[in-house]
């Protein structure tokens, strides 16, 4: 029983957020930091269990955990080792900020994370420390070598393209990864219900760089099912690749294969859509899972073609935080 829409896109793919607090201040996502309007009562471990069961029995393969920032929550190990324990979940990612990856980066692996996802939006410290609100450059830096030293499945980073912050940095990032088996990601600054002031400032279409790319002899790879939306390109003298993600693309949603759940255990059928579908009731005992695949069932019915942002339509979605990005 495979969990599909009216448009004939399967969800082989979900980002599970368990927590939306962040110690970062990006820009583009949290610029005055975290922000404590109301106590939130996260998923608990079982929860997330009985969330993880159900969407596997239903197709899900892989599952990324996510934030703001999973590593603040003290049960992560714990929480990855719930998820390891699903029989037909074959791949858990995690996306974090990495200032305390240098510290837990085998306890995670140890758990069942196979493969990690680090946001590094600049390689020049002082314009990374911009970015981000914070100066943690060398703790970041420190855990990718300690990522790459305890041997996860696959390591990727993440850079968000910011015109006037980072737009000539394609060169640094490409020697970094030159003798590094990581897949560098340049995400396209997408529009919030917080960040429009931002965005219409610092939006930059990926579409030169991949015209570059082509020009310099990298060749697009093909993409597994249950890979995110980025093109992979790679190239002989390299040994990381790189990835680029472009929501504003012609035809970006079509193939859309993951689903979210928030922290507090909502559904959402898209990063910029509605308010979300509550299952947090049925994730209490499980025995409650044939109602709550139903559930799943019946939403994903209601998805729409796209996420529309092309239109200036950013949905409900204050910032990326909210829900796990």
């Amino acid at each position: 029983m495979q969990l599909s829409d009216n448009h004939g896109r399967k969800f082989y793919y979900l980002r599970l957020s368990i927590t939306d607090v962040c110690n970062f201040k990006c820009e583009y996502c949290l610029p005055d930091g975290y922000q404590h309007t109301q106590k939130q009562c996260f998923l608990s471990v079982d929860e997330i269990r009985r969330t993880v069961e159900s969407f596997a029995a239903v197709g899900t393969e892989k599952v990324r955990v996510t934030g703001g920032e999973p590593g603040l929550r003290k049960d992560l190990p714990q929480i990855i080792e719930a998820i390891a324990a699903i029989p037909s979940i074959k791949k858990i990612a995690m996306t974090t900020n990495g200032y305390n990856l240098a510290k837990h980066a085998q306890t995670w692996k140890d758990a069942g994370l196979s493969q990690l996802n680090i946001s590094v939006d600049s390689l020049t410290p002082h314009l990374f420390n911009k970015i981000t609100g914070v100066n943690r450059f060398d703790d970041v830096m420190r855990g990718i070598d300690k990522a790459l030293e305890v041997g996860f499945d696959k390591i990727k980073l993440n850079s968000v393209l910011i015109k006037e912050f980072n737009d000539n940095e394609l060169q640094q990032f490409l020697a970094f990864i030159k003798s590094r088996k990581i897949e560098m990601r340049f995400i396209e600054l997408m529009e919030c219900g917080q960040t429009g002031d931002f965005f219409n400032q610092h939006h930059l279409s990926g579409d030169g760089m991949k015209t570059f790319l082509q020009q310099q002899g990298w060749v697009q790879q093909l993409r597994a099912k249950d890979d995110g939306p980025a093109q992979v390109y790679s190239h002989p003298d390299y040994q990381g690749s790189l990835g680029l993600i472009q929501p504003y693309a012609k035809d970006f949603c079509d193939t859309c294969n993951r689903l979210r759940v928030s922290a507090v255990g909502k559904m959402h059928l898209c990063l910029f859509g509605e308010e979300g579908v509550d299952i947090r009731d049925l994730i209490q005992h499980d025995e409650q899972q044939p109602q709550l695949i139903d559930r799943l069932q019946q939403a994903v019915q209601t998805k729409k073609v796209s996420h529309y942002l092309q239109q200036g339509n950013t949905g409900n979605t204050p910032h990326l935080a909210s829900i796990g990005g």
